[in-house]
């Protein structure tokens, strides 16, 4: 017999013979439980475990396409019913009792129907349109959530962070309450996973602070992960005695008893604004998936234990021995629950599926806020917020200084924007391109962050989840990579499974790219941006001088707030304080502020730099800077070349690119990042499929990590080599 068939008719069998069994000796009363709620929390935990046999049969008969169920999690429903359904819940796959459970206390909603929808891949579903089995739900503040290692935490903790900042702030365009508490739920296999690891880290540590954090992790440990055994106690010794962190456990397979702690955990939060761990001790049956034999890797005395741990047969238990309900009115409910839904998902499985890739990607790229337009400050606020520096304006600056100056520019027109970093705040970061800002701002707006880029974007995206608007920042490109599934598997990916209902718009700033003097080496000069370039929906812009660094800035701030978009701004770290184009002294990279309005740079507009018809080079950042100088060197030797910036790298301006290279007899892409995986792939491809009779060729560094000192640019294009090319093409 299927396991799960094995399962369903114990629970039958034990309700016939009246073998039932409490798990421990706490009433409702003392649980703080009415008999109407606990018989309620029954039927959705009786719904959920029908809905998994259900998923099972679906896949049989290739209908369905999920079948990781919540077996033996359905204590999770405590969850549900402790909280309130303005609370923002981040779920463990393994949750469907808790969504099932928050949909019957809002009116109107239709949890079982909407599940068939899902697990049929309808793209009816109402929250993923079809593109994915997902628990979420909008009217029930539930973020759809398809992690399996939980990569959800950092948000959670970034939403958690985000209440009090608001508070701080003045800014009551919220959407959490200001007292809720946000549930973040996942697996004792996934709480060893770094990511989990330095979330609750981050939450310790700013409690340790004082700094308000109302979140209440929840980790249901069903003492395994696939196939690998969780040590008996880890979960309890890891974190029961951690500094800031209010540990709370119970049996997560007894409904008096998780009720109980849900309360408990909840309260607390709610009160003191403090983090906890409640720690429910779960069970898994079925194995991790439809396909997982169990046998394999656990001995039937096992399986057997874990199945006498059913929290169906506790909670039935439970309710008959306190004369809520009789076994036959249980039986019978449940019996119905099952009928109900075989003849729900015969129409759930003839609903429409998405029929092509254009109705796949519909969501990928979020919907327009509906009155987004945000007007620059008012002339006299902007006098104010810069009289300090009313001489340095009107004379040409670096980049660095005009970022800065745009970031305050940026801070003072949107009152919802916060700036989050390592060192943003007083120091005035790294390359002080946060300079000033905190003292202008304050500590709620700029935010210093403890080391850890995971952190620093999870509180990005879960503060862009209250309607604020995040400029995190990075310090340099190689440290992404600590972090990247929050940009990948997180940001980018929410409009995608939520069919454009949930957003966490942000502007992530990030110095990098090579060519630095003085001080680098490869983790502080990366020269690779692949990771940003295949995520689909995320923006990537890379300025090469200042005055198109604060344009683009607030371009990219713009798509943020008004279009909902995740971007990317990486600033060229080699370019910042860079003043001199051609000869020392001649001030041909500064130049002057531009305030609101003055310079408009849009998304997939490129720069050009001279009209010359010979040659095109076409490249960004600081390839720009070096073309720019191979130019003048061309000319001189009688080679009219013009320098295509291209500002923005995805989505890659196609069309602009090719109107703009159209007049030229030569195509050179120069391409400051690694041959493999740079943006000249791409960019070569387009050359060869649109213009394929126009001679092109590209100029890239080699694939090789930078080192550092004089080597550092032993790897990558130089002006001469810029100039030996473009020779080389056009004379032959």
């Amino acid at each position: 017999m299927d396991a799960a068939e094995q399962v369903h008719a114990k629970f039958l069998a034990a309700l016939e013979r009246g073998t039932l069994r409490r798990r421990s000796n706490l009433g409702l009363a003392e649980a703080g439980l009415a008999p109407a709620r606990a018989a309620a929390l029954l039927h959705s935990q009786m719904t959920s475990r029908q809905l998994d046999r259900l998923s099972r049969k679906l896949q049989a008969r290739g209908e369905g396409f999920y079948t990781i169920g919540s077996s033996g999690h359905e204590g999770n429903a405590v969850l549900a019913e402790a909280s309130r359904t303005d609370d923002i819940a981040f779920l463990h796959y393994r949750d469907a009792a808790f969504q099932i459970h928050r949909a019957s206390r809002v009116p109107g909603e239709t949890p079982a129907w909407d599940m068939l929808l899902s697990f049929t891949a309808s793209a009816e579903d109402p929250i993923s349109g079809g593109r994915h089995k997902v628990l979420g739900s909008k009217r029930l503040m539930i973020p759809p959530q398809t992690s399996t290692i939980a990569s959800h935490l950092p948000k959670a903790v970034g939403a958690a962070f985000s209440i009090g900042i608001a508070r701080r702030m003045g800014w009551n365009d919220t959407v959490l309450a200001s007292d809720g508490v946000v549930i973040c739920s996942f697996g004792d296999a996934s709480a060893n996973h770094s990511t989990a690891v330095g979330a609750l880290n981050t939450a310790a540590w700013a409690a340790f602070q004082n700094t308000p954090m109302p979140i209440v992790f929840v980790c249901e440990d069903n003492g395994i992960g696939i196939s690998t055994r969780t040590p008996p106690g880890w979960i309890e010794a890891a974190w029961s005695n951690r500094a800031g962190l209010r540990y709370i456990a119970a049996d997560g397979c007894d409904l008096a008893d998780a009720h109980r702690a849900a309360r408990e955990a909840i309260d607390f939060a709610r009160a003191k604004r403090k983090p906890v761990y409640l720690h429910l001790k779960t069970v898994r049956l079925y194995g991790h998936a439809g396909n997982d034999m169990q046998l394999a890797y656990l001995s039937k005395d096992h399986i057997a234990a874990d199945e006498a741990r059913d929290p169906l047969l506790a909670s039935a238990a439970l309710l008959i021995e306190e004369g809520v309900m009789t076994a036959a009115e249980i039986a019978d409910e449940y019996n119905a629950i099952e009928a109900s839904l075989a003849a729900a998902v015969e129409q759930a499985i003839r609903r429409p599926k998405l029929k092509d890739a254009a109705e796949v990607m519909a969501s990928i790229v979020p919907p327009r806020r509906e009155g987004g337009d945000r007007p620059p400050a008012p002339a006299e606020a902007r006098a104010a917020l810069f009289a300090d520096e009313a001489s340095a304006m009107a004379k040409p600056q670096h980049m660095a200084k005009l970022i800065s100056w745009g970031l305050a520019d940026v801070l003072l027109q949107y009152p919802n924007a916060i700036v989050c970093g390592e060192d943003v705040g007083p120091k005035g970061g790294v390359y002080a391109c946060t300079q000033k800002l905190h003292q202008r701002f304050g500590s709620a707006r700029v935010i210093n962050t403890l080391l850890d880029e995971q952190a620093i974007l999870g509180l990005a995206i879960g503060a862009a989840h209250n309607n604020l608007l995040p400029l995190p920042e990075v310090q340099f490109l190689a440290y992404v990579h600590n972090a990247e599934d929050q940009i990948r598997g997180e940001a980018a990916t929410l409009p995608f499974f939520s069919n454009g209902q949930f957003t966490n718009p942000m502007v992530l700033r990030i110095a990098g790219l090579p060519y630095q003097k003085g001080f680098g080496g490869h983790f502080h000069n990366d020269n690779s941006l692949a990771v940003f370039r295949d995520i689909p929906g995320v923006i990537l812009a890379v300025p090469s001088n200042g005055r198109d660094a604060v344009a683009m800035l607030r371009e990219c701030v713009r798509l943020a707030h008004e279009e909902q978009r995740v971007v990317v701004f990486v600033e060229p770290i080699a370019l910042y304080m860079t003043r001199d184009l051609h000869a020392e002294g001649d001030g041909e990279m500064t130049g002057l502020y531009p305030p609101p309005g003055e310079h408009v740079v849009r998304i997939g507009e490129p720069g050009v730099h001279g009209d010359g018809a010979d040659l095109a080079i076409v490249t960004y950042g600081n390839g720009t800077f070096l073309a720019r100088q191979a130019q003048k060197l061309l000319a001189a030797q009688g080679v009219a070349a013009r320098v295509i910036d291209l500002r923005w790298l995805a989505p890659l301006p196609e069309e602009a690119l090719l109107a703009a290279t159209a007049p030229c007899a030569h195509v050179l892409i120069v391409d400051e990042c690694r041959v493999t995986g740079s943006q000249s792939e791409a960019l070569m491809a387009l050359f060869a499929e649109r213009q394929p009779d126009k001679p092109t060729t590209r100029l890239a560094a080699t694939d090789s990590f930078i080192p550092l000192a004089r080597a550092a640019t032993h790897t990558l294009p130089s002006r001469d080599m810029i100039v030996a090319r473009a020779l080389e093409m056009v004379r032959g």
